[in-house]
């Protein structure tokens, strides 16, 4: 069976994991600024499995810290957002608002439930060291409501959406092969 999506559900996946991203980003921001007194402090804390255990207590902002932090948020808000666009590729009934409102909030729970009980210690967020439960529920709302803005935005049901004005579903990046 061969894997492949649409071109407009990687372009889905793309804006939906970004502003999820920036929503969440924002999120952790104003709670470490609270509860860390350093808005970049959440920031830092991602980028500890790349620079070890000293980058979770790093208050400041500075590239090794603060931009592997984020560029790592990111990825890893891409990498959910493609999950959920494959989802409501999948699952057209989701694409009306309150469906994909609850398909987002689910993303981000199974994200969640992931990124704290099933990854080793090494490779979890690190925000969780300098945030407490009810700001990392926030940053999981804001990352779900990202989810959820960048999918409605992008909508194939969205009249100005291309495969809305051409009656023709999107076409894939890559055809399979007869023999996949």
């Amino acid at each position: 069976m061969a894997f492949f999506c649409s071109r407009s559900t990687a372009y889905r996946a793309w804006v939906s994991g970004s502003v999820a991203s920036l929503l969440s980003a924002v999120a952790l921001a104003l709670a470490g600024r609270r509860e860390a007194r350093s808005a970049a402090a959440p920031l830092n804390a991602v980028s500890h499995w790349y620079w070890g255990p000293r980058a979770l207590w790093r208050q400041g902002v500075d590239g090794k810290h603060t931009l592997a932090g984020y560029a790592t948020h990111h990825g890893a808000s891409v990498f959910w957002a493609a999950l959920f666009a494959a989802l409501l590729e999948r699952r057209p009934a989701l694409n009306t608002p309150q469906p994909l409102v609850y398909a987002s909030a689910a993303t981000a729970a199974v994200a969640c439930f992931v990124d704290f009980q099933l990854t080793p210690k090494r490779l979890t967020p690190g925000f969780e060291h300098r945030l407490s439960r009810p700001a990392l529920a926030a940053t999981y709302l804001a990352f779900a409501a990202g989810l959820a803005l960048g999918a409605l935005a992008t909508s194939p049901h969205r009249p100005h959406h291309p495969a809305a004005r051409n009656g023709r579903p999107p076409t894939p990046l890559r055809q399979a092969s007869p023999d996949e």
